[in-house]
């Protein structure tokens, strides 16, 4: 037999808890198409929002009533009956009933503090408030969880209330009690501590966790108080949420399976779980964190030569899990930190022959490259031209003949830009003026528009990320300045780099090494600089 592991479920609430991260705004239609996503990876509980808050979100109840649900059960969040009113007369009950949702989560006050402070009402008629808002939906055949807000704060301040809360929810019936760590200033040792005598006073009631980052320990404590004994998980996707953030799935999920052995849900499709996570920093309109554990392009990027040398030699050296576990991949960064296991590495990344002369004579031409201005960790595409150019392989898709970008304010006040490119194709020439928002714009749509007749696939991609920094910047107004683009098509993204003392030739460098790769890619030409889209 094998061994039977221990479930716990995990509460996705990045529809409210993340969408009040500062420059977050979900429309209706972001929020199912997030819903949907989560449904797919295999989350237990999706949280749709507070249908009190505004119209959006009580719509939101309606739409996802026409989803069919596969893996999770939706929720609807509201907070337990006002102080003055009774349960089937209070207009937040009724809303959450209205939503129609299998689930209801129902927060109440746990810290004493915000009981006489915030409620002005006395401690023990907050306690039949929650008592008799959990029965009252327990009356609607609602599966309830109590979510109890600041218990660790109120514990530590009045531990024998706070323990009655969460009793009093119980006894009511709550199918699940959440402990909240709303403030985000208590560590590990304490969630620990604390959950442990919680899940002691509870006996065989089902307890969980919401965590909030304020200390940057969200992670931590949720993992802490499943060790405690609780086996409920609330927190977000990419760890969305209000001033620091909730709890982060991203590294909790993975944590859960692969370092502590528990059944998760979506512990079968793990290998989505990056996609996931760039797929709501896309509809989110953020860009995504580099250094997110597990998901974050650069959770598996290796940049020193002593750390590559190891990798070459056993991957366990230097990586805790195998990238792929998580949907993620192993990069291989070239810089002047490089050593030649760094550029053998990605020799052999790109299946070339292990040649330890051609890895030296590249390792020379990046550190000259780097040391004028130029970095490879992001233009991973430029590095991968630059090795077909020192191979002899290298074929330009066009020569240029010249491009010249104008840029004019009219009677009117208003910026006019225009850039012209000529070049030549196989022989042919091509002579495209094109007008854009800006140099850069001007100057893509007029390259792109000068070689469509000739590689239609041009089309495809599009730029999707600019970015100027000045390399030397005491040479004032003749610094350097680098500029890195990233481009993309339906299957990936790579990023290419110019530079040069002027921006517009820096740019144009970088917009020309992006085509050149785009062309080489759909070729089937050997590249490695390109990462799934």
């Amino acid at each position: 037999m094998g061994i039977i592991m221990e479930t716990v479920k995990i509460y996705d609430t990045t529809l409210r808890d993340g969408m009040q991260a500062e420059g977050v705004s979900f429309s209706l239609g972001d929020k199912l198409l997030i819903a949907r996503r989560l449904d797919e990876f295999g989350v237990d509980y999706i949280e749709g929002g507070f249908p009190l808050s505004n119209p959006k979100e009580a719509e939101f109840f309606e739409e996802i009533r026409r989803v069919e649900m596969k893996n999770a059960k939706v929720a609807a969040f509201g907070s337990t009956r006002r102080t003055n009113t009774k349960v089937g007369d209070d207009a937040g009950l009724g809303a959450l009933l209205d939503c129609q949702t299998p689930v209801v989560t129902l927060v109440g006050k746990s810290w004493d503090l915000h009981v006489t402070s915030v409620l002005n009402c006395s401690l023990d008629d907050n306690l039949t408030i929650c008592s008799e808002s959990v029965k009252y939906m327990k009356s609607k055949a609602k599966e309830v969880i109590f979510d109890a807000e600041h218990f660790f704060d109120g514990y530590k301040e009045n531990p024998r209330y706070a323990m009655k809360v969460i009793a009093a929810a119980a006894e009511a019936g709550a199918d699940i009690i959440v402990l909240c760590e709303t403030n985000g200033g208590v560590l590990p040792g304490e969630v620990y501590d604390i959950t442990q005598k919680a899940c002691a006073e509870l006996g065989g009631a089902r307890i969980g966790i919401h965590a909030h980052n304020d200390c940057d320990c969200a992670a931590a404590n949720s993992l802490s108080a499943v060790t405690a004994g609780v086996r409920h998980v609330q927190g977000t996707i990419n760890g969305l949420g209000e001033r620091a953030g909730n709890a982060n799935l991203c590294t909790i999920i993975p944590s859960l399976v692969i370092k502590m052995g528990f059944d998760v849900a979506s512990r079968n499709r793990l290998k989505s779980l990056t996609e996931l996570s760039r797929y709501v920093f896309e509809i989110a309109n953020l860009a995504p964190v580099m250094n997110m554990p597990y998901v974050g392009e650069s959770a598996f990027a290796h940049k020193g030569g002593f750390h590559i040398d190891g990798l070459r030699k056993e991957k366990r050296t230097y990586e805790h899990i195998k990238p792929e576990l998580v949907g993620n991949r192993r990069r291989l960064l070239i810089s002047e930190l490089s050593g030649s296991s760094n550029v053998l590495a990605k020799l052999e990344n790109k299946n070339l022959l292990k040649d330890k002369a051609f890895a030296r004579k590249i390792l020379k031409k990046v550190q000259e490259l780097e040391n004028e201005g130029y970095q490879f960790e992001a233009a991973e595409a430029s590095f991968d031209i630059l090795v077909a150019k020192l191979m002899g392989t290298y074929e330009p898709s066009f020569d240029l003949d010249k491009y010249h970008v104008n840029v004019e304010r009219n009677t009117a006040g208003e910026l006019v830009t225009e850039a012209t490119v000529k070049l030549k194709v196989d022989g042919k020439s091509e002579h495209v003026v094109a007008e854009g928002d800006g140099p850069v714009n001007a100057l893509d749509k007029a390259l792109r528009r000068s070689l469509e007749g000739f590689y239609p696939n041009i089309k495809d991609m599009h730029l999707i990320d600019y970015k100027v920094r000045v390399v030397n910047a005491r040479a004032g107004t003749a610094a350097r300045v680098r500029v890195i683009i990233e481009s993309q098509d339906a299957e990936s993204i790579w990023g290419t780099v110019g530079v040069s003392e002027n921006i517009i030739d820096a740019s144009w460098e970088a917009l020309v090494d992006s085509v050149e790769y785009k062309l080489l890619k759909d070729a089937g030409k050997n590249t490695s600089g390109s990462r799934p889209g």
